[in-house]
């Protein structure tokens, strides 16, 4: 870990039990003004119950949590599965949000702007008890913003959305940021495995890429590519296809060729791209798993 600059929160060695099961064992993270940070880890790797310490709905067993330096930051928080008021309509819940976080500037217009920018301006009149799990998760989101925090923590926020609603979400995400850091935090163990800039991950740990699907293909030759030299090589038995890590291209590559020319295989596919995120997720998890 480094200091930085404009650090907003840092955390130092948090731990946490449910009983006798530890779910942080020493987890030390740090996110700076400015940054979009993304948290990742397998479900009940312990990511819920860090924001919730954050956010103080439940306390930490040992460890240090600093925002802001040591000074009063406001947060807003967006939960998984938001629990909204039904009998109230979006306008009137977050004139109630507005008054318990103690807004000071001009309510109703501040209302009709997160209105809009959440995409309930039509429906700001009608009662969130009708509402569909996804304009509760955007409602649940203008509670979140209402305020101005300076920091935002959402759990899960496009989960409940379609496509065109989760690229909504992450316009209203970034639409304040001046500069987008684009950092990650992978978590498995209770703890960060890795924790960067996106970019420096993504070379670390990705390299190049290649993707592969044979015609016919016999168990013998699948064996003969799954232990081919200079590759780390998957099988996806769900769509057939096979994906080889490799730090050098070229040469497996020509190896792979090499090697279904020899075997008179009839490729259907091959390509050669960079690992996404997904790819570079699995291969951290699964490096770290108990």
């Amino acid at each position: 870990m480094w200091e930085r600059v404009n650090e907003l929160v840092r955390i130092r060695n948090l731990y946490k039990k449910y009983g006798s099961f530890s779910v942080l064992r020493g987890l030390s993270m740090d996110i700076e003004k400015g940054d979009v940070y993304g948290f990742l880890g397998r479900n009940g790797c312990g990511k819920t119950t860090t924001m919730n310490i954050i956010t103080n709905i439940i306390p930490k067993d040992e460890g240090e949590i600093i925002l802001g330096n040591g000074r009063p930051v406001k947060v807003g928080y967006l939960p998984e599965s938001p629990t909204i008021y039904g009998y109230m309509t979006s306008r009137e819940y977050l004139e109630y949000i507005a008054a318990c976080t103690n807004y000071q500037g001009d309510v109703k217009r501040r209302v009709n702007e997160v209105l809009d920018i959440v995409g309930l301006t039509k429906a700001a009149d009608r009662r969130a008890k009708g509402y569909s799990r996804g304009m509760t998760q955007r409602l649940g989101m203008g509670a979140a913003i209402i305020g101005d925090p300076e920091l935002l923590i959402f759990d899960e926020p496009t989960s409940a959305l379609d496509p065109e609603g989760r690229a909504e979400v992450i316009s209203i995400i970034l639409s304040d940021v001046e500069r987008v850091a684009n950092r990650i935090g992978i978590m498995t163990n209770g703890r960060l495995a890795e924790e960067g800039y996106l970019t420096d991950i993504l070379r670390k740990h990705g390299g190049d890429v290649i993707h592969l699907s044979v015609r016919g293909l016999t168990n013998d030759l699948k064996i003969k590519l799954l232990t081919v030299d200079y590759a780390r090589a998957e099988f996806n038995d769900l769509n057939g296809q096979f994906r080889f890590g490799t730090d050098n291209a070229e040469e497996t590559s020509r190896r792979l060729i090499q090697l279904l020319a020899e075997n008179s295989a009839a490729v259907d596919t091959f390509s050669i791209g960079t690992a996404s995120l997904e790819e570079v997720f699995r291969m951290v998890v699964g490096a770290n798993a108990d």
